[in-house]
């Protein structure tokens, strides 16, 4: 029998080293290594991986298969998997605590077990609050498979003798499996654990959702590894005090990444939202400086936002930049083409941006729309709520177009909206609803619209 060995791994990136350290010299995080048992190749875990004999196929001899989509009986969620559910895929589930990952999933594996064998493992709750929970909620109970328990071996074993179509592990983090001596939610474990569940998913062609927790950056706990392992990414955001919920998709093999799913969470579960633009709208009585609506552009759904920005007089030597939703280093970076392009400057006064709803932009096109709600809210000349912008900047101060300009539009001349200054190479040809475009090549020229449009030209230095 092949001797174990004891190494030391990183509960931040996964790197093993042969002793313990106080930093990891992988990430450079501190006080994260934690001895593990490491298997030999010859262990018993480790055979049987090869189906058949390997053989070389030239790719116009390969059969391709159909891809069969089944509903989750969410919208939203088949939205952001790209279609529905496909069989034999992994789905990974980050996000805040109480967020609404195990909400969510309650819900869908209650509507999927009426048609189908479904299997619902709980490792972090009994089996009376799941149903407690299934419930207060009006969900469906009959036929909805519950487990209680957080060793691999007996869930795939159960599992085999159920044989579900959709199988559930709510969190990787408490399973664990018994060929590895660390405790649950180590790097070891998460990955040989995942590593077992996914194969049984790939040669029984089981649905495998897996609830992940997150660090305190945000990002899923556990190795980096366990990201590649599955095929889908999703990621639950949301402010804890709003009652808006938002799910991303950074990873799918099966369909476009980044796109949106917007819930609300109520005492009956997560609803739908079936105009997600007008909960990140505010509606004022009268204009207000420093807020400007911008259309981005989320995977097939363009959406309306509000950018407000709020600049103030320093009394510090470095004044701050404070994004909420936004990129910081793209904020300052916009200042410095504000100042050396249209003349304004900032060096003096402290910048704090928002993006209203807790939706998170990271596209570029919502760097003009930035730019004049600083503006705006410099010189407290609010522009019309009825003006959309939108349109990326460029560091010679030019005006960049954006994907899907078309749909924005569209989007924007649906809701109301009556100008909308936008890239030139945005332009339609034709006229989309009662828009007045507002076509510009330079932030000069946008700057001027802007002056126009708040009405108060003698008000700003030439």
């Amino acid at each position: 029998m092949a001797k174990l060995k004891n190494i030391y791994a990183c509960q931040s990136c996964g790197a093993q080293h042969p002793k313990w350290s106080g930093q990891c010299s992988g990430c450079g995080t501190w006080n994260t290594l934690v001895e593990e048992t490491l298997q030999p190749t010859t262990h018993p875990r480790y055979q049987g991986y090869a189906i058949g004999e390997p053989e070389i196929t030239n790719m116009a001899d390969v059969t391709l298969q159909e891809e069969t989509r089944f509903t989750s009986g969410v919208k939203e969620l088949d939205r952001v998997l790209g279609g529905g559910l496909i069989l034999g895929s992994a789905v990974l589930i980050g996000g805040d605590p109480g967020i609404g990952k195990s909400t969510l999933l309650l819900q869908a594996v209650c509507h999927l077990s009426q048609t189908m064998p479904v299997l619902y493992v709980t490792g972090e709750e009994s089996l009376q609050q799941v149903t407690l929970r299934a419930r207060r909620l009006g969900l469906p109970e009959k036929n909805l498979l519950l487990l209680a328990d957080t060793q691999v071996e007996r869930i795939l074993k159960l599992a085999q003798e159920e044989k579900p179509r959709v199988l559930v592990v709510d969190s990787i983090q408490t399973v664990h499996t018994s060929l590895m001596q660390s405790a649950p939610g180590s790097v070891g474990q998460v990955r040989e654990s995942a590593a077992q569940l996914v194969k049984y998913a790939k040669q029984t062609e089981t649905t495998l959702f897996l609830v992940g927790h997150v660090t305190k950056e945000g990002t899923l706990a556990g190795p980096r590894v366990l990201e590649h392992m599955v095929d889908t990414v999703l990621y639950f955001e949301g402010e804890q005090d709003s009652r808006y919920r938002v799910i991303r998709a950074v990873k799918n093999r099966f369909g476009a990444v980044n796109e949106l799913g917007i819930f609300a969470m109520t005492d009956k579960g997560l609803r739908e939202v079936s105009n997600p633009s007008a909960i990140f709208l505010s509606r004022y009585e009268k204009p207000v400086s420093g807020s400007v609506i911008m259309a981005t552009q989320e995977g097939s759904r363009p959406l309306l936002v509000e950018v407000q920005a709020l600049v103030d007089q320093s009394h510090m030597a470095n004044p701050r930049r404070v994004c909420v939703g936004l990129e910081s280093p793209r904020l300052a970076m916009l200042l410095a083409v504000l100042h050396r392009h249209a003349g304004i400057t900032t060096y003096d006064q402290d910048v704090f941006v928002n993006a209203v709803g807790g939706v998170r932009i990271t596209e570029t096109g919502a760097d003009l729309a930035l730019l004049l709600a600083v503006l705006s809210s410099m010189r407290n000349h609010p522009l019309p709520a009825d003006v959309l912008v939108f349109g990326e900047v460029g560091l010679a101060g030019e005006i960049r177009p954006v994907q899907a300009g078309q749909e924005r539009l569209r989007e924007a001349a649906k809701h109301g909206f009556k100008k909308a200054i936008v890239p030139s190479g945005n332009a339609p040809k034709g006229k989309i609803g009662e828009l007045e475009i507002c076509a510009v090549q330079t932030l000069q020229e946008a700057v001027e619209h802007f002056k126009n449009l708040a009405g108060r030209v003698a008000a700003y230095p030439a």
